[in-house]
């Protein structure tokens, strides 16, 4: 029977992991006719099935004040924890009346039970499920225990609380190998892998003519190579050494080109890598002001473009982050077809680079290896298009709609009690 799903984050809004993967769970989910709704601070679903509460969202200022004094201390008064109370009181009953108008049957916590961005809508979120017992299915992108900002706090015994919780009817779903090992390592609770997913299934759409002039628009031409890097502009992207590769190639067609701005974590290291590019001799484009969700015309007359858009134009992508959770935009650049240079960090070496990928591959530093590998691939089009043929078949096979499909009809039947006969193996669905 088809049931009514509540997603909840402090915000469904953008292009952050949490929004991406939660909209891909809810057009799984409708394959079986599952409806979902939507509760959070931000929202940029359909007015119709979203629930709005600003003070969810991790940027509302009461949430900001606690987070000023329970983050970097060791110690935290009473009037930080009777607002802290007060608000996760507050958000309880908003989420008791979300279930209620959309007849929820079944909830899942995106991100919330994980990292303490809002402790009290993790503390509401927790209160609510062992007050119900409704069932509920835990979607965990990124723990408390990977971020050096949360390393040192005032709340101990909320994180040891509800960051996540054990409860007999919440299931939880973590997004890589390591990340559910310390899970059960830190809190005894069994989750099932379950990485990040693209519709595979179905090729992606040509370039159209709304694309033609994405090029000129960038500032470049069709001769042009065009090196992509498609996050934003924080300093675990590791993007100086995609400007260094791109000096070191030291050809005046290679143009590095950032989709992302800097975002909530400050300017200055987006201006670090201005004067790095100035210094190695590279052209350097930022082009976050035209990358939006939705093709639109800005109010100077501009064409706005999606981040598909442009991977579609994409010579190389560039991906030299030191940490990432799993890496969505390694999915999106095999998804287009194109040819991707990976700095290994943990959770490639651990989770990915076992399938098989043929990807350019760095240990933190830039090598002549790796820069002939380089030219090859953007010269040798049949060479490139072995490649990149071969990375999509590979993630069609582990990373597809189908894989995440048989894990949520798992775990919905497990907490609806309608269990299937024939249970996937979803302690690991890649094997």
């Amino acid at each position: 029977m088809s049931k009514n799903i509540g997603f909840i984050s402090t915000r469904f809004a953008g292009s952050d992991g949490v929004s991406l993967e939660s909209a891909k769970w809810a057009e799984v989910l409708w394959d079986d006719r599952h409806v979902s709704f939507w509760y959070s601070g931000r929202n940029d679903r359909d007015s119709g099935c979203s629930y709005c509460v600003p003070e969810a969202y991790f940027g509302h200022p009461e949430n900001e004040w606690i987070n000023e004094r329970i983050w970097g201390h060791t110690r935290r008064n009473s009037e930080v924890t009777t607002r802290i109370r007060a608000m996760a009181d507050y958000l309880k009953q908003t989420l008791y009346n979300f279930v209620n108008f959309h007849k929820i049957d079944i909830l899942i916590p995106q991100n919330v039970l994980a990292i303490p961005m809002h402790v009290p809508l993790g503390i509401a979120v927790t209160e609510f499920l062992a007050e119900t017992q409704m069932p509920a299915i835990a979607h965990h992108h990124d723990f408390y225990w990977e971020r050096t900002r949360f390393s040192i706090g005032a709340v101990k015994d909320y994180l040891d609380m509800a960051f996540p919780p054990s409860l007999p009817h919440l299931h939880h779903i973590g997004i890589n190998q390591a990340a559910l090992e310390q899970l059960a390592l830190r809190k005894g609770v069994t989750s099932t892998l379950m990485p990040n997913v693209f519709d595979f299934d179905n090729p992606p759409p040509q370039a159209d003519p709304y694309t033609a002039d994405l090029r000129k628009e960038i500032g470049i031409s069709e001769d042009d190579v065009l090196i992509l890097q498609p996050t934003r502009i924080v300093p675990r992207k590791g993007i100086e050494h995609a400007i260094k590769m791109v000096g070191l190639l030291n050809d005046p067609r290679y143009k590095l080109v950032i989709s992302h701005d800097a975002g909530d974590e400050g300017l200055d290291y987006k201006h670090q890598l201005e004067e790095m590019a100035k210094q190695e001799g590279v052209d350097l484009r930022f082009f976050a002001a035209r990358i939006g969700e939705v093709r639109q015309v800005d109010h100077e007359g501009n064409k706005i473009y999606t981040l598909w858009d442009i991977y579609k134009h994409a010579d190389l992508m560039t991906y030299p982050s030191t940490y990432e959770g799993f890496g969505n935009a390694l999915l999106e650049a095999i998804y287009f077809k194109v040819p991707v240079v990976i700095n290994r960090y943990s959770i490639y070496v651990q989770d990915i680079e076992p399938k098989g990928f043929k990807l350019i591959e760095m240990d933190g530093f830039i090598t002549p290896k790796l820069l002939d590998e380089v030219r090859r691939v953007i010269e040798d089009r049949p060479y490139r298009k072995s490649i990149v043929d071969h990375n999509y078949k590979i993630a069609r096979r582990f990373y597809s709609y189908t894989v995440l499909r048989r894990v949520l009809r798992h775990h919905i039947a497990m907490l609806t009690g309608d269990a299937p006969h024939a249970s996937p193996r979803t302690r690991n669905p890649e094997k």
